[in-house]
């Protein structure tokens, strides 16, 4: 009976959980589902079209870093989509030639129609070499060719440096890259994951400049 009753006073006794402990146990968690419920949105969201193929442009500006994007940028320069093209994040060294190998018949477009841009590093440095070619050329409109899942980091580093100029968003879709199912594709889920993530800094970047500039 006693010992019953001591570990009946033992349980009464234990304080509660304090609410420190409650964060710290509890927080983390409730970082990893809000994480985990942004990153299927963001996954079904992806373009797997793209919406726009008609509209012309003053200017293309196509992406390095992805299968495929030169490709289809230098596809709609010759179908009359535009009447120049910048290949943003090109490598120092790297010539228009070495470019074009790869692509025959390309000599005459490359030579009247594109340019190579060789500052960038990173998506937001393609956004700001392209804001300063825009500028430069005067050009109102773009059609932006990158890889889908890059899309929405693009766009929105784009509109940030950019805001006055129409953006037609022209997503490249790499074969090795699963959009549909990526959950059986662990080297697509990971590019995912880290590719929302980066999404996730670059949009508090963006809003922390905005509020700053509100202020």
């Amino acid at each position: 009976m006693s010992d019953f009753g001591d570990s009946q006073w033992q349980r009464r006794d234990r304080p509660p959980w304090s609410w420190p402990r409650r964060i710290l146990v509890l927080g983390p968690a409730a970082v990893i589902l809000l994480w985990f419920g942004g990153f299927l949105h963001f996954t079904t969201s992806l373009p797997r079209a793209v919406a726009d193929r008609d509209l012309a442009t003053d200017a293309i500006v196509v992406l390095t870093g992805g299968a495929g994007r030169l490709d289809v940028g230098l596809g709609l320069l010759r179908a009359g989509k535009a009447g120049k093209m910048l290949i943003s994040g090109v490598e120092p060294g790297t010539t228009a030639g070495e470019l074009r190998a790869g692509h025959a018949g390309t000599a005459d477009t490359f030579r009247c129609c594109v340019e190579l841009g060789h500052r960038a590093r990173d998506t937001r440095g393609n956004a700001v070499e392209a804001a300063l070619w825009m500028r430069r050329g005067g050009h109102r409109s773009l059609r932006l060719v990158t890889s889908s899942y890059h899309m929405p980091r693009s766009l929105l580093l784009f509109r940030q440096a950019m805001p006055d100029v129409l953006l037609v968003a022209n997503p490249v879709f790499p074969p090795h890259v699963k959009l549909d199912g990526w959950w059986f594709y662990p080297g697509s889920a990971r590019l995912l994951m880290v590719e929302y993530s980066k999404y996730l800094v670059s949009l508090l970047s963006v809003r922390l400049v905005g509020v700053s500039t509100a202020e």
